[in-house]
């Protein structure tokens, strides 16, 4: 004969159907339903309640053990991933900023790779530098174009001068 379950539900099914209905991920109405139905007596069941929900008795054991600890907040918990840590630290990124904005602009994205490595002893590819420059600060890389050494200083002023006024 298959398992009884005693679970003591604080809520009420009114507050349960409620959620159940402005509830927005599928996870969270699973969960839900499973509490409305255990809290309406329509499932008595562990093994009833794990085949209407279509999931594993030990995953139904699992939700019902969160329930019981910390009750609905636990139960409807969403657990995210802590990822990667990000290459570049908040630090440098804000020294990488202000230098950008403010400071001697860089020549090029492997002159970045280079002040980063010396100010801060990262070693980043240039790859990662040039995507958090470019999209990560939206900053371009501002230097003047090169002039030849020859030019002479107020040419344009003496070919304004001189040249026939249009009609």
């Amino acid at each position: 004969m298959a398992r009884q379950l005693i679970v003591a539900i604080a809520e009420s099914a009114e507050n349960l159907e409620k959620l159940l209905k402005n509830s927005r991920s599928a996870s969270q109405k699973e969960r839900l339903q499973m509490l409305w139905w255990l809290k309406t007596g329509q499932v008595t069941q562990h093994q009833t309640l794990a085949q209407r929900l279509g999931r594993d008795g030990s995953t139904v054991t699992r939700w019902l053990q969160k329930y019981r600890q910390g009750g609905l907040s636990e139960l409807l918990a969403v657990k995210k991933a802590p990822g990667k840590s990000p290459h570049l630290n908040y630090e440098a990124l804000v020294g990488l900023q202000e230098r950008l904005e403010k400071g001697p602009g860089f020549k090029s994205y492997g002159e970045i790779v280079e002040w980063l490595k010396i100010t801060y002893q990262l070693h980043l590819k240039y790859a990662t530098v040039y995507h958090w420059v470019h999209y990560g600060l939206q900053a371009k890389l501002k230097v003047p174009r090169p002039q030849s050494a020859v030019v002479k200083v107020n040419a344009h002023e003496h070919f304004k001068k001189t040249s026939p006024q249009p009609y």
